[in-house]
């Protein structure tokens, strides 16, 4: 387990963190076998039927929905990208509008909500590295002003860019804006973004909890394991746990860093968590399973569960629900 790093005020410029966070990772890193099996197999993308369904996609635009300092209500833009509004804040979490991100084809859907169609942006959360979640293009149309929540040791990367105002957290650390409180979560994940930085900053997801104590959980990118339920169990009564449920096949090769749409509702359990809303799928080809699978085996599997139709909150892109006027 990690060894946390506390300190008063939260991260800024000056705190010293550790120049590795790999004794955080909850799985071994693939290794030279699995990198040529992937290779010899070639199954990093879907199959030309698994594409056919692109055209069906969920993509459905509309307003933002009214939020004054009373209303939580979440917008889904695509991927992790989610347009969250509490306590009077409208919050990005890991904001990506490119069309492209490196490495990857093009969008299968455009981004759900347009930029100049957003209200003031008054905090970013980030939950790692990657290229799918840290998205130098869109963060440069943001004032440099923007409060940015971070991991820890990814501060720089931030203030390197102009940004003036950037919180990094450990996990089970927390800041607080404007009545609303950021809280940084593991996940089973890691994080790389050149070939000389793997894990040299951290990874998670975030609990924002409003004034009146609503909370909505960010998953980030993150596997099956045991943290949901430690989650759970810290920060009890969440509300909305969004969920990744894309990017799993092959099995052997992503199972430790992305859950699978039976595994996102099993950790939804685990979190005690009252809805559920997936992501991280319909946006971007990542794996190798058909682009609409992930949403026909989330919805099979929260039946299987006995759990209620209307708390899984199976959006499409551009979509928002309101939950609590």
């Amino acid at each position: 387990m990690l060894k946390p790093h506390r300190h008063l005020p939260p991260g800024g410029p000056g705190v010293e963190w550790p120049r590795c966070f790999a004794g955080g990772v909850t799985a071994p890193r693939p290794g030279v076998r699995a990198l040529a099996r992937l290779a010899r197999e070639g199954a990093v993308r879907p199959r030309p039927e698994g594409l056919r369904d692109v055209p069906r996609l969920p993509f459905e635009p509309g307003p933002l929905p009214p939020a004054g300092p009373g209303t939580v209500a979440v917008t889904w833009a695509g991927h992790a990208s989610w347009i969250l509004r509490a306590g009077g804040l409208t919050v990005l979490t890991d904001p990506v509008w490119s069309r492209r991100i490196l490495g990857t084809p093009a969008r299968l859907t455009p981004v759900g909500v347009r930029w100049e169609d957003l209200p003031p942006v008054d905090a970013v959360v980030i939950s790692h590295n990657h290229f799918d979640h840290l998205d130098a293009p869109t963060l440069r149309r943001l004032p440099r002003a923007t409060p940015a929540f971070v991991p820890a040791g990814l501060g720089r990367w931030f203030r390197r860019r102009g940004f003036t105002r950037v919180t990094e957290l450990d996990w089970w650390e927390a800041a607080e804006l404007d009545g609303v409180r950021f809280d940084f979560v593991p996940a089973h994940h890691w994080s790389k973004r050149t070939l000389l930085d793997t894990c040299r900053s951290l990874w998670g997801g975030w609990v924002l909890t409003e004034p009146a104590g609503h909370r909505v959980y960010f998953a980030g990118d993150t596997g099956y394991g045991h943290w949901f339920a430690e989650i759970g169990r810290r920060h009890p009564g969440i509300d909305l746990a969004l969920l990744p449920i894309g990017a799993y096949e092959p099995r052997w090769w992503l199972r430790d860093v992305h859950t699978d749409p039976e595994e996102a509702v099993r950790a939804h359990q685990d979190l005690g968590a009252r809805r559920m809303a997936p992501m991280h799928w319909a946006t971007f080809v990542l794996s190798s399973e058909p682009v609409l699978e992930p949403l026909d085996r989330v919805r099979a599997a929260w039946e299987r569960a006995g759990l209620s139709r209307e708390d899984l909150w199976d959006l499409p892109v551009g979509g928002s629900r309101v939950l609590v006027p």
